[in-house]
């Protein structure tokens, strides 16, 4: 057998991929679909990877659903880059998804919202060599025998799982791919609170992440000094008006960047709420990160 599909669904919740998973133009008796509910998403996939008779382990997020050709396309990159164990894809938001889960991703598409981690909402271009920033736990297909030898998900992180795990598999030589033709439809967090809460637990783990890793990127520690920048921006204005001035510029940037990005998206309507949301991911983020590291000490 050549995939083995792996859900971790959480309690309350069903595994509405499964419905996309029926339509797969592959070989039934080359794919199985291995479904594990539970409140730990990472004890969920180690499961389901040791239930796996499949040479290649599938593990995709329950609320998403995949193209027809989605084995196929993995199949057909795996034929031509046989040293290849890990790949990753883009996770899109899916047409359907209504008008505040479809600005949410463009936010998190944009190079200004997420950087580089903006890769994970958007196709870019196929390449092998690429780090957490890339790919994520819900599209990640991983060689079974090296699943085991980086030694699966770490069950003490939730989310933040796939970013340790990467790394880990880089540490110890193995190679991570991402292809755009390896693609799911993610939905998005439907409202503004669930959003915010996605952001502040995203950063929150990060540090959590960091700590284990011992080591902190640059690019992650960015939106905690910006936060901490807002936080005590009214005592540094009474200390001086300069201080002021980066908060000016970042406007700036947030209204040039909804411009950009709303016309690429091909949504205006976009560029009214954009800024908020970009505003929301770096203080959110970096308020969860402040909040992951106050509660280590």
């Amino acid at each position: 057998m050549k995939f083995s599909l792996i859900i971790p669904v959480a309690p309350g919740r069903n595994a509405e991929i499964l419905e996309s998973i029926k339509d797969l133009d592959f070989s039934k008796k080359q794919f199985e679909v291995i479904v594990k509910p539970g409140k730990n998403a990472s004890e969920n996939r180690n499961n389901g990877s040791r239930e796996a008779r499949g040479e290649f382990l599938v593990f995709l997020d329950d609320d998403a659903f995949i193209d027809k050709n989605y084995l196929n396309n993995l199949n057909e990159f795996l034929r031509k880059n046989q040293n290849v164990e890990i790949i990753g894809g883009p996770q899109l938001t899916p047409e359907e998804d209504k008008f505040f889960a479809k600005i949410s991703g463009i936010a998190l598409s944009s190079w200004f919202g997420g950087f580089k981690v903006n890769q994970r909402y958007e196709s870019k271009k196929e390449k092998i060599g690429v780090n957490e920033t890339a790919v994520t736990s819900a599209n990640l297909v991983v060689k079974k025998s090296s699943f085991e030898k980086i030694g699966g998900f770490n069950l003490d992180l939730f989310p933040g799982e796939d970013s340790e795990f990467i790394q880990r598999a880089i540490k110890k030589g193995f190679k991570v791919a991402y292809s755009p033709k390896i693609v799911i439809y993610h939905k998005r967090r439907p409202s503004y609170n669930l959003f915010v809460k996605q952001m502040l637990k995203y950063g929150f783990t990060r540090a959590k992440v960091s700590r284990i890793l011992r080591e902190t990127r640059i690019i992650f520690l960015i939106p905690m000094f910006f936060s901490l920048y807002v936080i005590f921006l009214p005592i540094l204005y009474l200390i001086s008006f300069i201080f002021i001035s980066p908060l000016i510029a970042y406007v700036l940037l947030c209204l040039i960047f909804s411009g950009i990005d709303s016309k690429k998206a091909r949504n205006i309507a976009g560029f009214f709420l954009l800024p908020i949301l970009y505003f929301t991911i770096h203080f959110s983020y970096g308020i969860g990160m402040v909040a992951g590291h106050l509660k280590r000490n």
